[in-house]
C-alpha cells in the first residue's frame, strides 16, 4: 500500500476535487449528477457546526483519489442509531493499493468515537468488484430491493 495516502476529513478547498470524484463515482454506476448544485449545496451539508454528512478523503501527495459519504441514521429493529455509508469510490488506477480498505477502518473508527454500532450500504447487484471487496472485509449482504421516490409523486 501506498505510503504517501493520507486520509482525512474532507476541506473547504477539496470542494472542486471531492465534485469531480463524485461526478466519476455516478458515471461509474451510469449515472450523472448535477455539478453546480453540488457546488452550491453541498457546503452546508459537509461543513461547519450543523453539518450533517461525513466525508473522508483519500489524499496522495496532494491529490484526492478517492472518498467515503456517510450519515447518522436510526434503525427501529434495533432501537439504536448507526453509519450509513453512502458512497466510496476510488479512481480506477487507485484501486487494489488498499485505500478502499483505509477509508472504511476510518468510517469504523468515527462510528465507534460516535457510539455507532454497525455501518450499512448498498452497491448495485453488478458491481461484482465492489461486492467482492466489501465481503473481504467481512461485510454480509442483505436481500433487499432499494426504492426511491420524489416526494412530489407521492
Amino acid at each position: 500500500m501506498p505510503h504517501d495516502t493520507v486520509i482525512r476529513p474532507v476541506q473547504p478547498g477539496d470542494l472542486d476535487a471531492l465534485i469531480n470524484l463524485i461526478a466519476d463515482h455516478a458515471a461509474y454506476e451510469r449515472a450523472s449528477v448535477d455539478r453546480e448544485n453540488l457546488r452550491s449545496a453541498l457546503p452546508k451539508h459537509i461543513f461547519g457546526d450543523a453539518a450533517r454528512a461525513l466525508i473522508l478523503v483519500a489524499d496522495r501527495a496532494g491529490d484526492l483519489i478517492g472518498y467515503l459519504s456517510a450519515a447518522r441514521e436510526f434503525s427501529t429493529w434495533n432501537a439504536a442509531d448507526y453509519l450509513h455509508m453512502d458512497c466510496l469510490y476510488l479512481a480506477p488506477p487507485c484501486r487494489g493499493d488498499g485505500i478502499g480498505g483505509l477509508l472504511m477502518k476510518a468510517a469504523a473508527r468515527y462510528a465507534a468515537d460516535h457510539d455507532l454500532g454497525w455501518m450499512e450500504w448498498q452497491t448495485p447487484d453488478w458491481n461484482t468488484g465492489a461486492i467482492r471487496f466489501y465481503e473481504r472485509h467481512g461485510a454480509v449482504a442483505k436481500s433487499k430491493f432499494r426504492f426511491s421516490v420524489a416526494v412530489k409523486d407521492l
